[in-house]
């Protein structure tokens, strides 16, 4: 059983392995090579995998790859081989499939091919940038997904662009005229998730007034994007599973299936291959999402893009972007981002809305995680008034806490206050009114 893979992860976990299965039991988890005549599973140390548990018995089953899967025979075992709950007596089962024998999880993985994808020679993919070789390697591969419709898994850290490069998937593709529908698979409580995502019928559960659709049907026709796949509950996997082999879902409540005609594109800023090995997530379910895997680097690992990014987002706020200070560029390239793209365009943003109109990026007051000490984070932002209440909210305080602790590094003095700040001394007194901070004394 060979299954052909399409990542830009540098090392695939499997590229080049011949197929072979998971032990998950008492001791460590082992890895033992399949060869193609197939092995023997048993309590017994002669057979080909041997395993230490009381529940299994001597020649258990034999497991054989073939060309859909492998090939599961149970040997009149005295507590059965098991799949999904259902015990087996001669089945093929899909590729990373795990099977129970007694307490011992099986998983059963295929060899793994992984062609080589040229970089791109572009240097953005829609609303992605970069020209940085590992965001060519990342453009290279969006541009294949971008020809088929085959399941594309986004992987990475928070902030690094997952959304939007499912976005401009689903822009060049064939089925841009279609919808694209955003399901956050951690959401919510399993049944609520299951009813968002599948639908369900009137009178399905307490509440259920009405049939209503779920985020399949929603996107017939288009690409469906769910966000944090690998916080699907474990229950309802099986069901996104049955969605990719076959285009049907069914929903709560209903007594038959549909067919949809969707195509999906997930994402998840979990290892799911470690998710997979710890059992919390299905092995199965991995090989039908991953079939296109991209992994988006932290911007820690492409800060040559720094000075490319800087300058986009500094014209999407209307500041001058023509020459960036090499200062400021070099402080920006050393810090850590652990929030990525997304949290340079929340600085790059906040340094604008706070320094007078035409104010070069290297007078521009750059604040960066660390730079106030290190008090505890507040809590996150709660949508509990209107968007520009909060939002002014924040920024009376963010200027406020700023310029206090300005002053308390500069002991009082306004011009090195001005200086630090990258502001105009006019500006630094106006802020100072406008916040209510006495000024200390003048410099």
């Amino acid at each position: 059983m060979r299954v052909t893979r399409v990542t830009n992860r540098l090392e695939p976990q499997a590229a080049g392995q011949r197929c072979r299965l998971r032990v998950l039991g008492a001791g460590p988890p082992r890895e033992v090579a399949i060869p193609a005549v197939g092995v023997v599973v048993g309590a017994d140390p002669a057979v080909d995998v041997p395993l230490d548990d009381p529940a299994v018995s001597r020649r258990h089953c034999t497991i054989r790859p073939v060309a859909d899967g492998f090939e599961v025979t149970d040997l009149g075992s005295r507590n059965g081989t098991h799949l999904d709950g259902v015990s087996l007596t001669r089945a093929t089962v899909p590729p990373g499939a795990t099977l129970r024998l007694g307490a011992t999880l099986v998983q059963l993985l295929p060899e793994e091919t992984a062609p080589e994808v040229p970089e791109s020679a572009a240097t953005s993919f829609g609303a992605l940038t970069g020209s940085s070789p590992a965001m060519r390697r990342v453009f290279g591969l969006l541009e294949r997904a971008s020809t088929s419709d085959a399941p594309v898994l986004l992987l990475g850290e928070s902030g690094t662009g997952k959304e939007l490069a499912a976005r401009a998937v689903h822009q060049r593709s064939r089925r841009r005229d279609g919808p694209f529908v955003v399901f956050d698979c951690g959401a919510s409580s399993e049944t609520l998730v299951e009813s968002d995502l599948f639908g369900h019928r009137k009178g399905a559960f307490t509440g259920a007034v009405a049939d209503r659709p779920g985020a399949f049907a929603q996107a017939d026709g288009g690409t469906l994007f769910l966000d944090e796949l690998g916080d699907l509950p474990l229950g309802l996997q099986p069901k996104l599973l049955r969605l990719l082999e076959a285009g049907e879902v069914t929903p709560l409540g209903a007594a038959h299936s549909e067919r949809h005609d969707v195509r999906v594109v997930a994402a998840t800023h979990r290892d799911l291959w470690a998710e997979v090995g710890r059992g919390t997530f299905r092995g199965d379910l991995y090989y039908r999402v991953a079939v296109i895997e991209v992994h988006l680097p932290p911007l820690r690992r492409r800060t040559s893009d720094l000075p490319e990014l800087v300058r986009r987002f500094l014209e999407q706020f209307g500041a001058p972007a023509a020459e960036l200070d090499p200062t400021a560029l070099a402080r920006l390239a050393a810090y850590a981002w652990p929030g990525n793209v997304r949290e340079l365009r929340n600085v790059i943003a906040r340094a604008v809305a706070l320094s007078p109109p035409g104010t070069p990026l290297g007078r521009m007051p750059l604040l960066l995680r660390g730079d106030a000490g290190d008090e505890p984070a507040r809590p996150a932002v709660q949508a509990t008034r209107p968007f520009h209440e909060m939002k002014d909210e924040l920024v009376r305080r963010f200027e406020r806490e700023y310029l206090e602790d300005l002053l308390r590094r500069t002991d009082g003095n306004l011009a090195e206050a001005a200086r630090r700040a990258g502001l105009e001394r006019k500006f630094l007194y106006r802020l100072l009114e406008r916040s209510g901070v006495p000024r200390s004394r003048g410099g």
